[in-house]
């Protein structure tokens, strides 16, 4: 199931009042103040640019991101995606840096991504505070000088062909893309944010850079600024760099008018489809997919119809959840309420349980939206709803990039950079009337506009097999000299050396291990435990129980039913989260300061007492069934698990996956023998990062889990030896419906403690660490736009894993683009990396390491990782020593002993015949 969550614009808060230590439960009083713009600083250039900037202290690092006020919402029939295009085309290189961007920001060592969506384009980067004005230098650069013309135009809109073809692959994308143009037919909110293929292929080089030459202007960009560092000087750096672009004298736009004539862009007051869109096509399940229009995010009920959405959906004493979850009715699903600058939609869907059919699945979802317009909820529910809300805008604010992204979207959806403020004021006064007043007024029945989607076929094709040399030879072209990537680097001051803090570690006499590590500068704790009773102790016979356990383990325990513990978690708006990966059950959470108490009793309930009620177990296991049939619909999936089935024999632990068979065959005393067994102190660890008091926590956990016992020795599992296949082994699973290929190319390879490690990470970060930057994504997608996706690494953990190559293509496009992996791959072998490379993902990885563990919470999941695959913790701290020694000598020697190209699995799942859409 996937909870309800705010829109982006509403992602980022700061708690206003003294620091919060642990201590017994929240005040009963009226909540604290909260908001997002404390220290915020508007600036406003003569040329028209807003200027954000917040100083954040704590990590070394600062978020730098521009919005642009051009997104769907200035498209029409025509030009349908071509603000996406354009976002595209903003990482091909400028007229003064013609070089690919994610070289130049990958060098740097940033964090960096881009989106488009109906509202707005943006760009988000995060880098050691060092290198801030180099960034500034470079989003300058390419709000007025991007390269666009025909030629690389036509590469990257095959990109773009390849992403949207990748969507289409998704039922539900195709479902809610049907019923979105359906509910909004005379609205550019109907429109898809991708765009359609007709329309992508019919863009020009002109058209493209028209939609540029207007909306990439100061006047239409928003630059926020987050993290640490002096406003004055990073202001002065904002001026050097952006402060000549554009006409002085201008004002900043407010709302951008579309380039071109489009639709009437009111959303609300469209009639209705009344019957449902049926969509008859290839897929493994079916779907129900509904829309409600909205009003836009200015409106004053939104902050009404948050409460609502939460109350609907949003924990296991939700109303959706009991109606259609703890009933058998769904199998998953989701409610997204969406607010926008000219208004919004209400999206809900579902995926039935095995043996429901969708008018069912719909009756149900219709009768709880009608009980909550005929009866208003209750006090409590929506006193917790708030709760939820607020405590999620915290929880959500720990980061420099989430809190410049939130001030971004409010400036530029919202037209308010402190638009959020006013939401959490209105928040507080919503009362059970209001909450029941909107849903009458927005949820009618005949408001909606509902989709079913019902499969046509649910079987793969029977999977094509061959050994031997492929047919195609290609040779890879020169690799991008990093000499020249540099040239283009904008300058920037030596980064200063970042020590990790490390935590304080005790050990109770059972045996579970502890870390400990405070941090003042954050109201919250995020949590990271994990279990040594992960997805290698499945067998093929009951393969899917690992999964099961770790699902049901908040369905109730011997104090609590699961009611009573969703009240105690959902109650204070804290986090628990329990998840199954293949050495380990991960138990992540957070909470606010003062609610730790009630994490740490939650978690420990959950790890002592779990009793795994039957009737929650029977429903967990049907929606398993149903999530084994969508994977195995999904090419990524099918991939996956073939090219793990070839590369390992059977009775591995790396081959063995669930299936609706095997997930037939568990039982509940199975979970509960299994937990019995596993779930064991001695095989536990719990990390804390955040704002506490260390004694006193250290004495609640000691007090909570001192009575956790475990008897004899712990399981294990014994991993046997695997050679490399003998030859080029080719496998293709068939998909039939698909528009996209997803390839998995590889063998088995190291472990994390091989002597090689450190080589291999520099050697992947050049081979294909980044689909930008590595010398894969520069072949297969900057040069050619054979795919929009490309990637390798090698999965070395506590036991060897294998070295994979992935690749999403069309199938016309697949044996080009494998036969370039295999002839870069080789090429690397023989000939080996450059110096200036190997340096370059040098300073990349330690530049990633020093952002990466900015965040409490990706810092606590470190420390965990780290003694679960039984590392020294120092290691961390000798991580950048350790990547800044490794010599070329030592990079090229990994190449020839990890890198075999002649002997290698390749497993591609997809349609049988190219795609023709």
């Amino acid at each position: 199931m996937k909870r309800t969550r705010l829109t982006a614009a509403l992602s980022a808060l700061l708690l206003l009042g003294p620091p919060l230590h642990a201590q017994s439960t929240a005040s009963s009083s009226a909540p604290a103040a909260l908001t997002t713009t404390a220290g915020v600083r508007q600036t406003i250039l003569s040329n028209g640019l807003t200027v954000l900037t917040k100083e954040v202290r704590g990590a070394p690092v600062v978020s730098v991101q521009v919005f642009y006020k051009i997104g769907s919402r200035n498209e029409a029939p025509g030009v349908n995606g071509i603000a996406h295009q354009l976002e595209h085309m903003m990482f091909k290189g400028t007229t003064t840096r013609p070089v690919q961007f994610g070289r130049l920001l990958g060098a740097l060592g940033a964090d960096f991504n881009a989106f488009t969506a109906y509202d707005q384009t943006a760009y988000h980067e995060t880098v050691q505070r060092e290198k801030a004005g180099a960034v500034l230098a470079l989003e300058a650069d390419r709000m007025v000088n991007a390269q666009i013309d025909a030629e690389k135009l036509a590469g990257e809109r095959r990109v773009v062909l390849s992403e949207i073809e990748g969507d289409e692959n998704d039922p539900q994308y195709r479902l809610s893309r049907a019923v979105q143009a359906a509910a909004f037919p005379n609205s550019p909110y109907g429109l898809t944010v991708g765009g359609t293929r007709a329309d992508i292929e019919g863009f020009s080089a002109d058209k493209v850079k028209a939609y540029y030459k207007k909306y990439y202007s100061p006047e239409y960009a928003t630059l926020v600024i987050v993290g640490d560092f002096q406003t004055d000087a990073m202001l002065t750096d904002v001026q050097k760099y952006f402060g000549g672009l554009g006409k002085p004298g201008t004002k900043p736009v407010k709302t951008s008018v579309p380039l071109v004539g489009t639709r009437s862009e009111a959303t609300l007051g469209s009639p209705a489809v009344k019957a449902p869109i049926v969509l008859k096509e290839p897929g493994a399940t079916p779907l129900l997919s509904a829309v409600y229009p909205l009003p836009d995010i200015n409106n004053p009920d939104v902050p009404a119809l948050k409460v609502l959405d939460y109350i609907l959906l949003s924990g296991r004493t939700s109303r959706l959840y009991t109606a259609l979850f703890e009933s058998g009715i769904a199998a998953d699903g989701g409610t997204s309420p969406n607010h926008l600058l000219n208004g919004g939609w209400y999206e809900f869907n579902f995926t039935p349980a095995p043996g429901t059919a969708l008018p069912t699945l719909d009756k149900a979802l219709l009768t709880t939206l009608a009980d909550v317009r005929r009866t208003p909820p209750t006090a409590d529910e929506v006193k917790q709803a708030i709760t939820q809300i607020r405590a999620g805008e915290v929880l959500g604010s720990v980061s420099v990039d989430a809190q410049a992204g939130s001030l971004g979207m409010d400036a530029t959806t919202a037209g308010d950079y402190r638009y959020t403020d006013r939401f959490l004021a209105a928040l507080t006064k919503v009362t059970p009337a209001d909450v029941q007043r909107v849903a009458q007024k927005y949820l009618q029945d005949s408001s909606r506009t509902v989709g079913y989607f019902e499969p046509t076929q649910a079987q793969q094709g029977q999977a094509s097999a061959a050994t031997g040399a492929t047919q195609e030879a290609f040779n890879a072209g020169p690799p991008v000299d990093p000499a020249e990537v540099a040239k283009y680097l904008p300058a920037f001051p030596a980064p200063g050396s970042t020590t990790v803090s490390l935590p304080e570690q005790f050990k109770l006499p059972n045996g579970l291990t502890v870390f400990l590590l405070r941090d003042a500068g954050t109201p919250t704790v995020a949590l990271s435990a994990n279990v040594l009773a992960g997805r290698e102790f499945d067998t093929d016979a009951k393969a899917g129980l690992v999964d099961l356990v770790a699902g049901n383990l908040l369905s109730g325990t011997t104090t609590r039913d699961e009611a009573a513990l969703a009240r105690l978690i959902d109650g204070v708006g804290a986090q628990l989260s329990p998840s199954a990966s293949r050495f380990g059950v991960a138990i992540d959470g957070a909470s606010l300061s003062a609610d730790l108490p009630t994490l740490i009793e939650g978690l420990s309930d959950i790890l002592q007492h779990a009793t795994f009620p039957a009737a929650q177990f029977k429903t967990s296991q049907a929606r398993a069934v149903q999530a084994v049939k969508q994977a195995d619909d999904s090419p990524g999936s099918v991939a996956q698990k073939v090219f793990r089935k070839t590369v390992y024999p059977a009775g591995n632990p790396w081959q063995v996956f669930s299936t609706a068979q095997s997930l037939g065959t568990i039982t509940q005393p199975d979970l509960s023998a299994f937990y019995a067994a596993h779930y064991r102190p001695d095989t536990t660890v719990i990390t804390l990062v955040g704002n506490f008091d260390v004694a006193q926590t250290k004495a609640l956990l000691t007090q909570k889990f001192s009575g956790w016992k475990a008897s004899g020795t712990a399981p294990s599992v014994t991993y046997p030896v695997v050679g490399k296949p003998n030859g080029l082994v080719r496998v293709n699973p068939s998909l039939p419906g698909k528009t996209q290929a997803v390839t998995y190319l590889g063998y088995q390879s190291i472990d994390r403690k091989d002597p090689r490690y450190y080589a291999s990470l520099v050697l992947n970060q050049v081979l294909g660490g980044d689909t930008l930057s590595s010398r894969l994504g520069t072949e297969l997608r900057d040069k050619q736009g054979l795919t929009y996706g490309v990637s390798s690494g090698f999965s070395a953990g506590k036991q060897a894993g294998p070295f994979v190559v992935t690749l999403q293509t069309n199938p016309a496009d697949t044996e080009k683009a494998v036969q370039a992996a295999l002839s870069l791959i080789q090429k690397v072998r023989d000939e080996g990396l450059s110096a200036t490379e190997v340096n370059t993902a040098r300073n990349t990885l330690t530049s990633s390491f020093t952002v990466g563990l900015s965040n409490p919470a990706a810092l606590a999941q470190t420390f965990t990782g780290f003694y679960s695959e039984g590392l020294p913790l120092d290691e961390l701290r000798q991580y950048p020593q350790k990547i800044a020694a490794v010599t070329l000598a030592q990079v090229n020697a990994a190449a020839k002993s990890l890198l075999d190209p002649q002997n290698i699995v390749i497993v591609t799942a997809g349609p049988t015949k190219p795609s023709t859409q």
